[in-house]
């Protein structure tokens, strides 16, 4: 029997399995299996899963988990095992750096050896299913969930996003090593109103199939094993009672088969939105539109019984729900091995997980200041103060990690003195993350004094982000401001070292700062990356996945906008000549009104895809072939070539981020301005170059066309313009003709 032969024959053979315990069920039976819930008390949970539910969350060790396996196994009438879901976001016992911070490294291989390591240890625990990766793009950093996600673009978000899928699950779910991933949130939980969680969306069908729909479909092409339903309103419609999109789009269109998976009693929140008068018409409504498991356990009662009545759900979709489930559990071989190996537990982190941990967070810092070459620390700068409140802090892990997570044992002070045992490294406070004491900055001044060298070390706790941590003013919390106007007021030399878990406003201070690393929330090994990265041991080279606002009043601002009809090209003003000049004939064509606000200066503080090194690289003329293509030719998977040498031409190691960005000229429906549609991190030593290229086709010129669900993805001809460098304000650009 050949290997293709044997596939389909165990597909066949699960099909049957399926059918068959199918055509054995009750109706209540099946419904059962529409749902997961966690009960803290062993003996409640036991329970539950006599009862025949058929998802439950993680118990948290090894001896729970197999118990409730082998209750489902062998105290149910169908032996049915269970999916073990848990939010393993970034890590479980070793903590890499938040997903955000990880986009910052524009490298795949981050995003899935995180997954792949978590996968690991998650497995090794009893947990099948995790509830990421979040695969929202998110353009507001109000929202404080942004520190789940990959950022505010699309291809970034999509390219990371599947990156992760691979690493949870590996190249069989049904390996000891693998989880099935579930991506979320479906969709546009982003997009928020006033960047508030759980906030209602309002958008077109044309920025849904073009912006917020395509991460996802590219998971489902991927083989995601499942799908959680986000906690908005689309257009007025919940998401969690949304056949249009959970049906429509995701199940039909794409051709979706797994399990669609409800948010926290989001299917009860149906009430709160006014679409249902209570929980029973809530969850008859949410699995009508697609749903297969309600997080919460309400479909069933513990005593087997359900409030949902013959008629009301068809067999038909009452099936097909209970299919997508039990599918997945074969995928994950759980009817074959259901139980772990409590003497295999990864309880706690290897040297290996950290030492993958490590790399990740290095490759997430971004440089985003460094007026002459200020840092790294030099060897002359022998007596430095490291300051702020988090100098000695090890809250570097950030949100959405469990209790049983790894924390850092070091500090950013500690880990500078294990690395620059010839330096005089002190330490103070300076200031705290709630409240104001000004006898911290003073204390401050006074260490200061007498430093060659000074690190201020800020940022937000991991409690300011994260789900329900939406917040009005993204300056620094605290007195932290004031700290660094105390720093920059003593004229020694310092730099700041931001740790947090979203874009921040940096304008009151940002002028008087001289050097500044963006660290995020970096997980385990965050203390040893920021001391590296300070101390010149490794070179930075990430980039910004998000665009730093220069106030609240700006947000959403992203790169990748539509161009306005009236689009500036100098910033705003409250210069008394100006504001006193009146609209007279044809005054109001000139820059004054155009689209900018009065009192800001043009564009964020710092765009999507900036970062700096301690190195300089050099870019050789962009070249690419051909110079035009047919439109049928680009339709049929003809290419454009785009190559550009790359040299590094400074005096140490360093990695250069190319990046490729796209423009429709002109085209039937407004464009973004531009569209990252490649990028490459390319090693490079001091002297030595290399040839990066870029092939650019059909799916990155085209668009999905349309005002209604029904669009169309194509590409038009006209003239494209290709842009390449290591920032949007440092490229190159050529164009290209698609002719008809």
């Amino acid at each position: 029997m050949t290997d293709s032969q044997a596939l389909a024959s165990a597909a066949e053979g699960h099909h049957d399995r399926i059918e068959q315990l199918l055509s054995a069920m009750s109706r209540e039976e099946k419904l059962a299996q529409l749902q997961i819930r966690y009960h803290p008390d062993p003996e409640r949970a036991k329970e539950l899963v006599r009862g025949g539910i058929g998802s439950v969350f993680w118990p948290g060790n090894v001896p729970q988990t197999n118990e409730l396996q082998r209750i489902a196994r062998e105290e149910t009438a169908h032996g049915i095992p269970l999916l073990m879901g848990l939010d393993v976001i970034h890590g479980i016992r070793t903590i890499f750096p938040i997903p955000l911070a990880s986009a910052a490294s524009f490298d795949p291989a981050v995003a899935e050896t995180d997954a792949r390591v978590s996968a690991e240890e998650a497995r090794s625990g009893g947990i099948n299913l995790t509830f990421a990766p979040m695969i929202d793009v998110s353009r507001d950093p109000r929202w404080g969930r942004v520190a789940e996600g990959f950022g505010e673009d699309t291809y970034l978000t999509t390219v990371l996003g599947t990156a992760k899928v691979r690493g949870y699950q590996g190249e069989s779910l049904a390996a000891p090593t693998s989880i099935a991933a579930c991506a979320k949130h479906f969709v546009a939980y982003g997009q928020g109103e006033g960047g508030r969680d759980y906030n209602a969306v309002d958008t077109s069908w044309y920025r849904l199939r073009n912006v917020y729909l395509e991460p996802f479909r590219a998971v489902v092409e991927a083989g995601v094993g499942s799908v959680m339903a986000s906690l908005n309103s689309v257009s007025g419609r919940p998401m969690h009672a949304n056949p249009e999109l959970l049906t429509g789009v995701l199940k039909e269109e794409w051709g979706f088969d797994g399990p669609v998976v409800g948010d926290a009693d989001a299917v009860l929140n149906l009430v709160n939105h006014g679409v249902a008068e209570d929980e029973h018409d809530a969850l008859v409504l949410s699995l009508a539109s697609g749903l297969d498991i309600e997080m919460g356990g309400h479909v069933v009662a513990a005593d087997g019984t359900t409030s949902i009545l013959p008629g009301e759900l068809t067999d038909e979709r009452i099936d097909d729900a209970v299919r997508r489930v039990l599918q997945l559990k074969v995928r994950l071989g759980l009817f074959e091995n259901p139980y772990v190996d409590a003497a295999a537990e990864l309880d706690a982190p290897t040297q290996q997980s950290r030492s993958a941990a490590l790399r990740a967070a290095e490759r997430s810092i971004v440089l985003l200041k460094n007026e002459g070459g200020l840092l790294p620390v030099k060897p002359a700068q022998r007596k430095v103060l490291v300051v702020g409140p988090y100098a000695d802090s090890t809250d570097h892990n950030g949100a959405w990690v469990m209790s049983f997570g790894f924390e850092t044992t070091s500090t950013i002070n500690a880990a500078l003195r294990d690395l620059l045992p010839d330096s005089e490294i002190t330490s103070c406070e300076g200031a705290t993350f709630f409240g104001s004491n000004p006898a911290l900055q003073e204390e401050a001044r006074a260490a200061a004094a007498d430093k060659d060298f000074i690190i201020v070390t800020v940022g937000e706790p991991s409690a300011l982000s994260g789900e329900a941590s939406s917040r009005s003013d993204l300056r620094l919390p605290g007195d932290q401001e004031a700290l660094i106007h105390a720093i920059a007021d003593t004229g020694v030399p310092f730099a700041v070292v931001l740790a947090n878990g979203r874009p921040l406003v940096t304008s009151d201070w940002i002028a008087r700062a001289p050097a500044v690393l963006e660290a995020w929330h970096l997980g385990t090994e965050a203390p040893a990356a920021i001391a590296n990265v300070l101390s010149g041991a490794v070179n930075p080279a990430g980039r910004l996945p998000m665009s730093f606002p220069r106030a609240s009043g700006q947000i959403p601002i992203y790169y990748d906008h539509e161009n306005t009809g009236r689009p500036a090209s100098v910033g705003g003003t409250l210069d008394q000549e100006e504001i006193d000049i009146g609209v007279v004939g044809p005054n109001n064509l000139d820059d004054r009104f155009t689209s900018k606000y009065r009192d800001l200066e043009l564009g964020p503080e710092f765009e999507f895809g900036h970062g700096l090194s301690y190195t300089d690289f050099q870019h050789a003329e962009l070249t690419v072939e051909p110079r035009s293509l047919a439109l049928d030719a680009l339709r049929d998977g003809e290419l454009f070539t785009v190559s550009v040498a790359v040299s590094n031409i400074g005096d140490r190691q360093g990695d250069e981020v190319v990046q490729l960005y796209v423009r429709d000229a002109v085209a039937t429906l407004a464009r973004p301005v531009r569209q990252l549609r490649g990028f490459s991190r390319v090693a490079l030593e001091a002297g030595a170059s290399e040839n990066v290229t870029f092939s650019v086709g059909w799916e990155d010129l085209g668009f999905w066309h349309g005002t209604e669900r029904d669009g169309d993805f194509a590409a038009e001809p006209g003239t494209f313009e290709l842009h390449v460098g290591p920032r949007l304000d440092a490229t190159t650009e050529l164009t290209v003709e698609v002719t008809r």
